[in-house]
């Protein structure tokens, strides 16, 4: 092994999975020193991840308990069986309960995920760890109660720092009408693996945060969400840096779906585009069970004059909203019978990936393998396990 160039032994470990790495640390110095060099991890996730494709997929299967299974699945669009392979990635003991359960999932960020519920926790998948995050501190005001909670998550190169962003808005007990314009905001820092209040004085008034954008947009160091201000603004985009911790507002011009020239009742979901570094908007008819979807970009990241609409796909066989959307041209959505479809827009390629959900439960991301540890400091960090899914073809 000495003989070898070490431009060679570095190109044969970025072919390995993550977790095969982190073993391969133990085995002499000058691995150990490659494989934790911070430019290694760098080509790691960017290498490696070009050269597979896969999806971590959280779920629940059952109509009885909240009980959520996060699955990682993998397939060949080139496959004439069309054969995916999932396996589920099992959470301590303590986690695997039907009272314990996710919602939603954000990331991947450089590999590192955030699984908004009960209770809420940042994991590795590609090395099997598993952090839970502490209760925040938040107490709503005498008087008041909090209803609803919209998590943002993302990475601030600046400090190497994970954080998780939450808004939280107060309602009246006594009235039970929402306390309009006022919110609480706290973050999460993993590197101090703790909360602190901030302020939100840069929030806009009357500000609505709609229910339908449900995925992880983390663009130019901003998580968004997708929004609605009363009077004469309309839709916004809210932005939230990760690196100064400030509030702002994108205006957006008015998007809807049309039928016949006529506007319809219609979602619309806020989307990353990493490939041009700016955001975009989905936007789709509720009704039917045919959808078509028009895809509009922001193509200017900060340029509110730059909303342009770049394509439209369909009609495809849609019933239910979208789940998931990544690459550009990726779509995620649930279809009638509850299975999570893949469709890849530019090819035209249409894969039912054979994962059923409950209860609107399904969510996906790309799945990225990472060298990012969350082992930071003495905290808490647990071990999961990867088995195969017994799960898989449910409902058939």
């Amino acid at each position: 092994m000495e003989r070898l160039p070490q431009d060679l032994v570095s190109k044969i470990l970025l072919k390995l999975p993550a977790i095969e790495l982190s073993k391969c640390k133990c085995i002499c110095k000058s691995w150990l020193d490659l494989i934790t060099n911070p430019q290694f991890i760098t080509n790691y996730y960017v290498v490696h991840n070009n050269e597979q494709e896969h999806l971590l997929v959280i779920r629940r299967p059952f109509l009885c308990g909240l009980k959520t299974y996060i699955s990682r699945l993998s397939w060949n669009f080139d496959d004439p069986k069309k054969h995916v392979l999932s396996e589920i990635l099992s959470p301590p003991y303590e986690f695997s309960s039907d009272h314990k359960y996710w919602t939603e999932i954000m990331g991947p960020c450089n590999g590192i995920y955030f699984l908004e519920g009960n209770p809420n926790v940042l994991m590795n998948p590609s090395l099997r760890e598993f952090m839970v995050l502490p209760q925040s501190h938040f107490v709503a005001p005498q008087g008041f109660y909090s209803f609803t909670e919209y998590y943002g998550f993302g990475f601030d190169s600046k400090s190497d720092d994970y954080k998780v962003v939450v808004l939280k808005d107060l309602w009246v007990k006594e009235t039970d009408e929402r306390q309009n314009g006022f919110w609480n905001v706290e973050l999460y820092s993993l590197n101090s693996n703790s909360w602190r209040k901030i302020e939100a004085g840069d929030l806009p008034l009357q500000f609505d945060i709609w229910g339908s954008s449900r995925v992880f947009t983390f663009v130019r160091n901003c998580c968004h969400w997708w929004g609605f201000v009363d009077g004469n603004i309309g839709d916004v985009v809210l932005a939230f840096n990760m690196f100064d911790e400030m509030f702002r507002k994108i205006k957006v011009p008015r998007i809807e779906y049309y039928d016949s020239d006529f506007s319809v009742e219609c979602f619309k979901t806020l989307v990353p585009f990493h490939e041009s570094d700016t955001i975009g908007v989905i936007v789709y008819p509720v009704k039917g069970i045919e959808k078509c979807f028009d895809v509009w970009l922001m193509k200017d990241y900060w340029d509110e004059g730059s909303w342009i609409k770049v394509y439209s796909v369909g009609p495809v066989p849609v019933i239910h909203k979208l789940v998931g959307f990544y690459g550009g041209n990726r779509f995620l959505w649930k279809d009638s019978n509850e299975r999570l479809v893949l469709y890849e827009s530019e090819k035209g390629n249409m894969m039912c990936l054979e994962v059923y959900g409950k209860y609107d439960s399904i969510r996906g991301a790309r799945y990225m393998e990472s060298l990012v540890s969350l082992r930071r400091g003495n905290r808490q960090c647990f071990s999961c396990s990867l088995v195969p899914d017994p799960l898989l073809n449910l409902g058939e």
